[in-house]
């Protein structure tokens, strides 16, 4: 149902994310009219008793600028060496910005396998709570002087939706260097116009998405449409807007028509938000189009009739990828048979598997309770 206005005035919690564009200039240096700026509106919210989490990027913009490259490094322990020093340098920057309106802060540094492994996803969630209590305000941001791509998040688009979900925060804010989600990209179109509400991210919106829009960052136009769907399956809206509008973060809180807002849509529970945005994908199994009916229109469970060809190493209980035969994702969900398992009774009858294993423990390859649709 759409909403015909936007009120926040019950938003108690609210996750900034600002990205590198935003925060560093085109030279590679800090912009410190926009921190200040954004440090300030963050400040009076959090003096006016609200919650704040801030994810910043920039880490790796200003480590490698201070490091004396002209453009960002490419490989892993280059980036690694620029977030290390990077990372010291905006946190100290922060720290002196926030300090100046008696705001304390507090570094926290994650990874992928902070989310995926569940007794370091709870105590990242009670190391946030306790800051908040003690009114701190988080300052996150990826690990990327650790990271390589198997435990890397990707872009802290992401990265503030698993946050906002970890510490059940009210509103989710992207702020970026577009201000709204256009119809078309407004730097190529000038007929292109600002879309002011999405109630559901479908694949005429997916079209709408470009790529990074930034020398310095690494998240576009389409990693902020899967946050969203991120922060609409935790059951908790986002505004995408402009960082450099004047006072934007208190005119979004205010409720004024900034940016675009997408409101949440069937809120996932738990255990299916786990397994559709925090799991390690281990592996994929390729369906054929009758197993996307059964899975996105009758709700049924994946069986290994429908499997045609299966990709990568895993064992029962990992989660795994469902592809239709056009490439899409359809599906995430934990399998119950490893890897070589599924190999051997894909395309066969369920009544055919005790044949092939010498055993049948499940007549399903993954349940469709523990199957998340359309992620």
């Amino acid at each position: 149902m759409q909403k015909p206005a936007r009120d926040f005035s019950e938003v108690k919690r609210i996750v900034v994310k600002v990205g590198s564009s935003s925060l560093i200039y085109d030279t590679g240096k800090p912009n410190l009219a926009r921190m200040e700026m954004l440090v300030r509106q963050l400040a009076d919210l959090h003096n006016r008793g609200l919650d704040i989490l801030l994810v910043t990027s920039g880490a790796i913009g200003v480590g490698f600028n201070r490091l004396g490259y002209s453009q960002k490094p490419k490989s892993i322990p280059e980036k690694q060496a620029a977030a290390a020093v990077g990372q010291g340098i905006l946190m100290h920057m922060y720290e002196k910005f926030f300090a100046e309106y008696g705001v304390m802060v507090g570094q926290i540094l994650l990874t992928r396998e902070d989310f995926s492994d569940r007794r370091r996803f709870l105590n990242a969630r009670n190391t946030m709570y306790a800051l908040l209590g003690l009114r701190v305000i988080p300052v996150i941001n990826e690990n990327d002087t650790v990271t390589v791509e198997e435990i890397k998040l990707g872009d802290n688009d992401t990265l503030a939706a698993q946050v906002a979900g970890l510490v059940d925060a009210d509103l989710l804010l992207l702020l970026s260097d577009i201000d709204g989600l256009y119809t078309s990209n407004p730097k190529t179109d000038p007929g292109a116009i600002i879309i002011p509400m999405v109630t559901e991210i479908n694949r005429e919106i997916e079209a709408m998405a470009g790529g990074a829009g930034s020398s310095v960052g690494t998240g576009g136009m389409s990693t902020k449409l899967h946050a969203a769907r991120m922060a609409m399956h935790s059951g908790l809206p986002t505004v995408l807007a402009g960082a450099g509008s004047e006072d934007i973060i208190r005119r979004v809180v205010a409720g004024e028509q900034v940016g675009t807002v997408f409101w949440p849509s069937v809120r996932l529970d738990n255990k299916k938000r786990w397994i559709a945005y925090c799991a390690a994908v281990q592996g994929k199994l390729h369906v054929d189009e009758g197993a996307v009916q059964a899975l996105l229109h009758r709700g049924k469970s994946l069986l290994p009739s429908g499997i045609t060809r299966v990709e990568g190493v895993f064992d029962m209980g990992n989660t795994v990828s469902v592809i239709a035969p056009d490439g899409r994702e359809i599906a995430r969900g934990i399998v119950n048979y490893s890897a070589g398992e599924v190999n051997l009774i894909k395309g066969l009858k369920t009544r055919d598997i005790q044949g092939v294993l010498g055993h049948k423990d499940y007549d399903e390859v993954v349940h469709r309770n523990n199957l998340v649709l359309d992620i």
